[in-house]
């Protein structure tokens, strides 16, 4: 069951790879919409640039094999450098699910911020078995004068992979950010 989904992936980024060398196919990670409010347990906090791993951090868009090597193609990239792109997507997702005002940093208001936000990523990978993971740790911590309790929490998020190929491993990224911008947002 798996190896058909993995030959379609390899077959989709293969085919995508022999496309005209001259296009290179770029891809977004984008807010997803969201269908819940959730109480603002945040009020106005600043999200550092998250932190990914290497293979998640570089311009082009990684995918695990069944051998279990993480492989990738220059014609597929991410449209924006990763990390920037995951910290400002995950930002606005997390205010527009909990109303909460969520920027990433470095804080531009004049009033500073009363939480930070730093996520540590460990894996964000799309999985030979057709999933994405997202897993790491995140902390929520008071920020300047104002008091409360530091939180910390792990994370593991999946996400299937609807189809082969670098679109579909984009909208499973997205979708597995928005999970991960709903437990930020509970304290999840």
């Amino acid at each position: 069951m798996i190896r058909p989904f993995l030959l379609s992936l390899a077959c989709g980024l293969a085919l995508s790879a022999c496309s005209d060398p001259a296009t290179t196919a770029r891809y977004a990670i984008a807010p997803q919409p969201t269908e819940t409010t959730l109480p603002n347990r945040l009020g106005q906090a600043e999200l550092r640039e998250v932190s990914l791993p290497q293979y998640a951090s570089g311009q082009e868009i990684a995918y695990q094999t069944e051998d279990g090597a993480l492989r990738s193609t220059p014609d597929n990239i991410w449209a924006d450098d990763p990390p920037r792109a995951v910290t400002l997507a995950l930002a606005r997702q997390i205010s527009a699910v909990s109303g909460a005002t969520v920027i990433a940093e470095p804080w531009p208001l004049s009033e500073g911020p009363q939480r930070r936000i730093e996520v540590r990523v460990e894996q964000f990978l799309a999985r030979a078995d057709g999933v994405v993971q997202l897993t790491g740790v995140y902390f929520v911590t008071p920020a300047g004068l104002t008091s409360g309790r530091d939180v910390m929490r792990s994370f593991d998020v999946t996400v299937p992979i609807a189809e082969a190929g670098p679109a579909a491993i984009a909208q499973a990224q997205s979708a597995a950010i928005a999970e991960l911008a709903r437990r930020i947002a509970q304290l999840d």
